[in-house]
């Protein structure tokens, strides 16, 4: 009983749970938001990405996509919790997460492309949330990360596929390739594939380490840390 309070406690520090009690509700929100944020919003140039992301899979596990349609919907809810607690933590004024600040403090950088917006999201949202949504999920069922590993591929699978089309979406032109090289570059360094591999690893890290709060919360600090920086070179003004 002392190890459970202890991990509770763990939980609560590594960032509050917002409150949507399904996937639709959190869908629900992040339609909300397109009314409350300008387009070229950087923020909001990530939930359009997030929220076709959620919609995807809501609609495959209606579907039957998944083997375990309640293993996938509550890490898909898990993971878009932490999201919408960045999200109010930013909005009462409070510090969101170390990997989110960066897309917060940019959001309205005249020198920040679309695409760079949405990549630093990403690299938040994997980075960082994805692990505790893993432990938060396998808390919620009373499981353990291998149990979740199928619905954990199947969904990373689906983002490789999006992150393709977001690319292709959100890439500048030709002309504009020509002279923003660089910024090509710079956004080429970044595999969503190696993020999710991470990912993976730091939710097994983090399950061993359930009963060593201290411990747990220190290494969740160092993994916020890094995708906050990685945030901060990915959204390098282009100009």
């Amino acid at each position: 009983m002392v190890q459970f309070k202890q991990w509770e406690q763990f939980a609560d520090r590594s960032g509050p749970v917002a409150a949507p009690s399904d996937v639709a509700a959190v869908i629900a929100r992040m339609r909300g938001f397109r009314s409350d944020w300008p387009p070229t919003d950087g923020v909001a140039v990530f939930n359009h990405v997030y929220l076709t992301v959620t919609e995807t899979i809501e609609r495959q596990i209606g579907a039957g996509v998944f083997q375990d349609r309640r293993a996938a919907a509550a890490l898909d809810l898990r993971f878009a919790e932490r999201y919408l607690a960045a999200v109010d933590a930013a909005a009462a004024g409070h510090r969101p997460p170390d990997c989110w600040r960066p897309l917060f403090q940019y959001r309205r950088h005249p020198g920040v492309r679309p695409l760079q917006f949405a990549l630093a999201g990403i690299n938040a949202h994997i980075g960082h949330d994805l692990a505790l949504a893993v432990v938060d999920t396998c808390r919620a069922l009373q499981c353990a990360p291998p149990d979740l590993e199928e619905e954990f591929d199947q969904v990373g699978d689906l983002l490789v596929l999006l992150e393709e089309q977001i690319r292709e979406d959100l890439m500048p032109g030709p002309d504009l390739l020509e002279v923003a090289d660089p910024l090509t570059h710079l956004l080429g360094s970044w595999s969503l594939e190696r993020a999710r591999e991470a990912a993976w690893s730091a939710a097994r890290v983090l399950w061993r380490l359930r009963d060593l709060p201290l411990l747990a919360e220190e290494f969740r600090q160092r993994m916020d840390a890094g995708a906050g920086l990685v945030g901060r070179c990915l959204l390098t003004p282009w100009r």
